[in-house]
């Protein structure tokens, strides 16, 4: 079950959140790769160590990142205050925050947000919205499958705007699931999902001190155990890979001041770290983020984003924008400029690029570069 509450960290709005499964859970999760860690991030990867997690508590508004030992002694504060009040352990109880670095949580708001919260008739719908900062919209998934003749449901929720660049983006994402699966093998997986999915967006090139994603898998299925080179592990797999796919796709084009997806795919290159990276580092170009937002079809700054980084040469590129093919064999193909300025005007910005170097490919997702992300950086503190 979930809820939310208003605690009073931001003005009139949801920013007490709360996930608690009826029974412990197995729990993988993903963390930040920022030096500059926030409170909570030591804590939750000790409970992910522990390999059972019941509950996930978060706070918007405030990161308590930079927040030396009093953001610590607040981190732990908060995880025994709701195991107190559901009668958890305290070491099964994943504690997560955004928002403003350098502020202590105002821990009396905590204490008393977290009484209010309910384990029955909860505001569930209301989670999604009480995670965000800067987002404009909620984030949230369901999938169901058919594991060894019973349903599993995978449902997935996030939250991510600005700071977006992974390894791992500026975001917290949560996934539970009524699975049985061990936790060595629930953790490996999602490391490896997490490499082409959240690893595979970016928003500005800045990684937060909080990223965080938390997988929860409770076993209520009743299935029967999920194994290794299994037809139910292959199946179980795409489908969390799924969930994570959309949630990241969600957060890229909710980037702060965004008005267009950007996905771009890689293909022919000699390996899949390689495609990977080219298709990261085109998606995150400023000035082709800047051209998708002028729906200008300058496709030099996409070849000169692939040029940067990649590992080995590339005398042979086919390049292909919205559909349109502007670049053959490394020779520029005449097009018309002002019908693909229009299809640049679209939500949804499609560029694939043929490397014609080997056969691995490579996805990554982004959005355009706006004024608007000026203003709401420029005022984000104020």
């Amino acid at each position: 079950m979930a809820d939310a509450i208003h605690a009073e960290l931001k003005f009139q709005k949801l920013d007490l959140g709360l996930i608690l499964s009826e029974v412990p859970a197995a729990v993988a999760g993903v963390f930040t790769t920022n030096k500059v860690a926030a409170a909570p991030i030591d804590l939750d990867k000790a409970v992910v160590a522990g390999g059972v997690a019941q509950a996930i508590i978060v706070n918007s508004a405030i990161a308590n990142a930079v927040t030396g030992d009093e953001g610590n002694t607040n981190a732990k504060k908060t995880q025994r205050l709701l195991a107190e009040k559901f009668d958890l352990n305290p070491s099964h109880v994943a504690v997560c925050s955004t928002g403003v670095i350098g502020k202590q949580l105002p821990m009396d708001k905590i204490a008393l947000g977290i009484s209010k919260l309910s384990a029955e008739n909860g505001h569930a719908n209301g989670f999604a919205e009480a995670i965000l900062t800067t987002d404009l919209v909620t984030k949230e998934v369901t999938y169901e499958v058919e594991i060894a003749g019973k349903t599993v449901t995978v449902a997935g929720v996030c939250k991510g705007s600005g700071m977006i660049h992974p390894n791992m983006a500026t975001m917290l994402g949560f996934i539970t699931t009524d699975a049985k699966i061990a936790q060595p093998l629930l953790q490996n997986m999602l490391s490896e999902i997490i490499e082409t999915t959240f690893n595979q967006i970016t928003v500005d090139g800045d990684t937060s001190t909080n990223d965080t994603v938390l997988v929860m898998a409770n076993g209520q299925a009743d299935n029967s155990e999920i194994l290794v080179d299994t037809a139910d592990y292959d199946t179980f797999k795409a489908v969390l890979a799924i969930v994570c796919q959309d949630l990241a796709k969600k957060i890229a084009a909710d980037g702060e001041g965004a008005t267009k997806l950007i996905e771009v795919n890689v293909t022919g290159a000699p390996d899949e770290l390689s495609a990977r990276l080219i298709a990261k580092q085109i998606v995150g170009s400023s000035l082709v983020k800047t051209a998708i937002f002028g729906a200008d079809p300058n496709w030099g700054r996409v070849i000169s984003a692939i040029g940067q980084v990649a590992p080995f040469e590339v005398p042979d590129i086919e390049l292909e924008i919205q559909g349109d093919l502007v670049l053959l064999h490394s020779t520029p193909v005449d097009f018309d400029q002002a019908e693909l300025s229009e299809k640049l005007k679209e939500k949804v910005v499609v560029i694939d690029a043929d490397l014609n170097n080997g056969t691995q490919t490579g996805t990554a997702w982004g959005c355009d570069l706006t004024y608007k992300y000026v203003e709401i950086n420029a005022l984000y503190h104020s």
